[in-house]
Order: structure tokens, then C-alpha cells, then sequence
């Protein structure tokens, strides 16, 4: 009899060990504080934004715009690491993750704490700093933009729009349209709370040159067909102080090349003040012997147009001077 509770003590002994074992290894590692981040990370790893959204907490991200915070709008990342871990007199632990995120290297620092546990054995943990983070972003000379493939707009052109986003993220901000384009922006959020100050430029694109291009050459071919020195809305002429003995023939003998940046008002694109010349040949006779000579030579100018968005894709092309 003594022989078998022997054995049942020490096969109870031997269970409860082993139990003991199994939570003291869960406590180091799925339980633990930097278990509890690998599982948040791994969430982001996934793009399972429920999932990351229960175990990041509320924070504070009420005046920012949550459209990054949807699964679609999750930046890439991955090679997740363990870099270190401290403990803080508070019992505030902080835990450093290195991944890349869209690419591009990086590191993070999150503090997490203790939230009771689980069963009476296992600990709980969560973010003492929400891991969110607030990209302000700006759009010059624009209001649209898309960040990681969701189109957004600022309040006005030059207004940051606050975005909260996971962290770590990488945010890939573009724009395209018909006339205007940007260099796309990588901004990299990687530390919780932080707020981070970026700026899309947005440019004339090569299609909305051409096309500025293309009317004022139109216009100024339009104004070769008057057959007078100075024709009427034109930014060329020719006075000649002699009688004109011929009909006046007007060419375009350099077109001024079109270069767009910002004007003074949203919307509005100048071309600045640019060089050119048009070619006149007409034949002068002069008042003081009569003689006729041919004035053949080319007449330089100056030209300045804004242009402006009306919608819908249309421009209107105003000259300046």
C-alpha cells in the first residue's frame, strides 16, 4: 500500500512539475512581454487589421483619419526580429522588434505592462503607448493623393491631413492624374505615438505641358494669318516707319518652350516669362528716295500664360503678358 502511494506521489510530483514547466515557458514566451508584441506583429504581418486593432488597444486617434487602419491599406512587413528587452522601476517593459516595413529596414520600441492574467497563471499584457502613429501629410499643389492604394484628399490644398497608422508602417503616398503628377513618398512610421511631417510635391506632367504647348502654338500660328505689322492680340509685332510696299507674311521661327510651376492661386499652373520670335518679310519702300528693300528678319518676343483648371480636365489659358 505504501509502495503505491509512493508511486502515485511521485508520478503527481512528476505531473505537476511538467506543469509547472509548461507555464513557466509560456510565461517566458507566447505570455510574455515580448510574446504579447511578436503576437501583435505578427497580426500586421498578416494584414489582419481586427486582430491588430484588438491587441494594439483604443489610443488616442480620434481626430486622425482611420482609412490606413483597414486591412487593404496595411503596408507590407516582414523578417520580423526580437532585437532586446528592459524593465523599468515603474514595472513598464519595453521591447525592441527590427522587421522591414515596405522595403525598408527599420526598428521599433514598445512599452508595454501587465493586465492581469489569464487563469490565475498566465500573464497579460498590453500597450502602456498605443502602437499608432499620426502621419501628417501635405499635398503641394494638390489636394488628392493616394496612400498605400486609397485614394484621399486634404481639407484644402496645402492643409495637412492626419492619418493614424499602425506601427511600424511604411506609407507609399502618389498621385496621378490627367495633367498633374508626383515622385511617390515612402513615409516610415516606427515609433508609437510619434507623429510624422511629410510632404507630397505634386508637378505639371508631361501630358499637361504638351498640351499647353500644343494651344499656344496654335494661338500664335492663328496670329501669322493676319497680314498686318501688328496683329491685333498678339504678343508680336513690327513698327516700320517707312511705306509698306507688299503684304506683310508672318512665320513662326521659335516657339516658346513651355515649362509650368505653381501659380498664386489652388489650381493654377504659369508658365513663365519665356523667349521667342516670329519671322516677318514684307517689302518697305522708303520715304525719303523711294527706294524698295525687303525687311526679312526675325522679330523676337516674350510671352507669359497661366493656366488654370476649370474641371472635368479642362484648362483655361490666359496670357500675362
Amino acid at each position: 500500500m505504501n509502495r503505491t502511494i509512493i508511486i502515485w506521489a511521485v508520478v503527481a510530483a512528476a505531473v505537476i512539475g511538467a506543469f509547472a514547466i509548461t507555464v513557466g515557458a509560456l510565461n517566458s514566451t507566447l505570455y510574455s512581454s515580448s510574446g504579447f508584441v511578436k503576437s501583435y506583429l505578427d497580426a500586421l504581418e498578416r494584414k489582419d487589421a481586427p486582430a491588430a486593432l484588438e491587441l494594439a488597444g483604443s489610443g488616442e486617434r480620434s481626430t486622425a483619419t482611420r482609412a490606413m487602419l483597414d486591412s487593404s491599406a496595411m503596408s507590407d512587413l516582414d523578417t520580423v526580429e526580437f532585437v532586446s528587452e528592459s524593465r523599468f522601476s515603474d514595472g513598464v517593459q519595453r521591447v525592441v522588434f527590427s522587421y522591414v516595413a515596405g522595403g525598408k529596414p527599420g526598428e521599433s520600441s514598445f512599452d508595454v505592462q501587465q493586465a492581469g492574467n489569464v487563469l490565475g497563471l498566465f500573464s497579460n499584457w498590453s500597450f502602456a503607448t498605443a502602437p499608432y502613429s499620426v502621419v501628417q501629410l501635405s499635398v503641394l499643389n494638390s489636394q488628392d493623393f493616394t496612400a498605400n492604394g486609397v485614394d484621399l484628399s486634404t481639407p484644402e490644398q496645402g492643409t495637412a491631413l492626419p492619418l493614424v497608422v499602425f506601427t511600424p508602417s511604411a506609407v507609399s503616398v502618389t498621385h496621378e492624374s490627367t495633367f498633374l503628377t508626383a515622385n511617390p513618398l515612402l513615409v516610415s512610421a516606427t515609433q508609437p505615438g510619434a507623429s510624422v511631417v511629410a510632404a507630397l510635391d505634386v508637378r505639371a506632367n508631361s501630358a499637361f505641358v504638351e498640351q499647353v504647348q500644343g494651344e499656344i502654338d496654335d494661338f500664335l500660328d492663328t496670329c501669322t494669318t493676319q497680314t498686318v505689322l501688328l496683329p491685333t492680340g498678339c504678343p508680336f509685332g513690327q513698327q516700320i516707319s517707312n511705306r509698306i510696299a507688299s503684304t506683310p507674311e508672318w512665320s513662326i521661327s521659335e516657339y516658346p518652350s513651355v515649362s509650368l510651376v505653381p501659380g498664386a492661386e489652388p489650381g493654377s499652373w504659369l508658365m513663365p516669362v519665356t523667349n521667342a520670335a516670329a519671322h516677318l518679310t514684307v517689302d518697305v519702300q522708303s520715304l525719303f528716295d523711294g527706294t524698295t528693300s525687303v525687311f526679312d528678319e526675325d522679330v523676337a518676343f516674350s510671352v507669359s500664360y497661366l493656366a488654370t483648371f476649370l474641371g472635368d480636365d479642362e484648362v483655361l489659358i490666359t496670357a500675362q503678358r
